[in-house]
């Protein structure tokens, strides 16, 4: 079976517009594109401090990316840029079941980075000195002390090992954040396409959807994969080139370990079910399009980085990017509108990989069939690392994506901070690491840890 985890066509949305039930509102304070877990965070912080938000949506909430990653919620080997939100976040995801009332699988179990030898464990402990800055609980662990968090640990030579680290089920979390979002006052519309903004004197006036015009004094771009193209007609360059990522769910079976954990061939994690999400540890692929081209040299260092990582390919990807509008007029349809959700196959022989390394590295899991596999468009950034940033020249005009395959543990603390760029109260410090102008004032550009 392929396609979207465990969201299946006949599921009730619970949040599509409806002239009725859920209509479009005539206006919000925050208008916010994409309904992925850092849109739906946003509106749910925002409209905890009593602003009006509004998350539009052209699919389903969670129905991309947000919906489709590995579910880690990690601080394990981040970069020192991000890790703070990343602590940030993780302390959101504590309060969030009790929150939001709803089991969203998050746990506690640690993040495991195995080594085949020491030479590797040696290269993951270089990181303690991160974690020590930060007042992590990483340490390594080998023998009876790995043994004791992984049962399937002597077959690694040691790991480095975050037992603060969480997990998540983000077929269940992004749409809880986004009910939360709701019934906080915020409006969340799925199947209402943003197709463009509208300006009064230079700054942010209204969004138009495929329903209709609603007046707001500032937008959010969280649109994942599409936000290049959404930036695009605003005279707004936005470095992103999409990667896919290859995954698969195992059904339940015999419990190694309670999170999740990564080498070069094979990444896991425990689900609230009993079974797996499954990962190639080192494989993605990226599809060229025109936009490799324009953004190739912003991305060199990214690429050079991931020699043997990142698989090119080209296809009928390139063709689409070359017959793809730069702009549309906003009475019409939109290319939001055309394609709903990105659901991409999985890499067949990413999916092959991954079979072997299950039967290379843990036996334990090998007779379990994939019951499900699906791909994920990860929108990559050039340094790895999150765009969070107000725009020019367009007043009140925000973007957050770029997270890189990050976003998902990231995500809360993300959208906090988003509410709290919109409002004026982020301080400065906390966004200067994410500021678009980065790319393009001359800053050296040094990939962080793509995993």
């Amino acid at each position: 079976m392929t396609g979207e985890p465990q969201i299946h066509p006949g599921d009730v949305d619970e949040f599509a517009f409806h002239a009725a039930d859920n209509p479009l509102p005539p206006a919000v304070d925050v208008a916010i594109v994409g309904g992925g877990i850092v849109g739906s965070s946003a509106a749910y912080f925002l409209a905890r401090q009593g602003v009006s938000a509004g998350v539009f949506e052209k699919g389903r909430i969670g129905g991309e990316q947000s919906g489709r990653n590995w579910g880690w919620v990690r601080q394990q080997c981040r970069s020192p840029v991000e890790l703070p939100l990343m602590i940030e976040s993780l302390g959101i995801w504590k309060t969030l079941p009790e929150a939001l009332g709803e089991d969203i699988g998050f746990r506690q179990g640690g993040t495991l980075y195995l080594a085949q030898d020491e030479a590797e464990l040696a290269g993951l402990g270089a990181w303690l000195d991160v974690a020590r800055a930060h007042a992590l609980d990483t340490r390594l662990v080998s023998g009876a002390d790995l043994a004791a968090v992984f049962a399937a640990g002597s077959r690694w030579a040691g790991a480095l090992y975050t037992a603060s680290d969480g997990r998540a089920e983000p077929s269940r979390a992004t749409r809880a954040i986004a009910r939360g979002a709701k019934a906080e006052g915020a409006s969340v519309l799925t199947r209402t396409a943003v197709r463009g903004i509208e300006t009064a004197a230079g700054r942010v006036s209204g969004i138009v959807t495929e329903h209709g015009r609603v007046a707001t004094r500032a937008v959010v771009c969280a649109a994942g994969a599409w936000s290049r193209l959404f930036c695009g007609p605003l005279g707004i360059r936005v470095p992103q080139l999409p990667v896919l990522n290859s995954v698969a769910r195992l059904p339940p079976g015999p419990a190694l370990l309670e999170g999740q954990a990564w080498s070069p061939a094979v990444a896991i994690r425990r689900r609230a079910d009993g079974g797996y999400t499954v990962a190639h540890g080192h494989t993605s692929v990226h599809s060229i399009v025109p936009a490799s081209f324009r953004e190739a040299f912003k991305f060199l260092p990214a690429f050079r980085a991931s020699v043997g990582s990142t698989r090119l390919r080209i296809g009928a990807d390139f063709f689409r990017g070359l017959a793809a509008p730069a702009r549309w007029p906003l009475d019409r349809e939109s290319p939001f509108e055309r394609e709903r959700v990105l659901d991409p196959k999985p890499d067949a022989r990413v999916l092959g990989e991954m079979r072997a390394a299950l039967g290379r590295w843990l036996p334990e899991l090998a007779g379990l069939p994939f019951v499900e596999t699906w791909g994920g468009m990860i929108d990559a950034s050039p340094d790895i690392l999150p765009i969070i940033s107000p725009v020019g020249p367009i007043g009140d005009f925000y973007v957050a994506t770029g997270f890189s395959g990050h976003g998902f543990g990231i995500g809360p603390g993300a959208g906090r901070l988003v509410a709290e760029m919109v409002c004026g109260t982020a301080h400065p410090g906390a966004l200067a690491g994410f500021r678009l102008g980065r790319f393009f004032d001359g800053s050296p550009i040094v990939p962080g840890p793509a995993i």
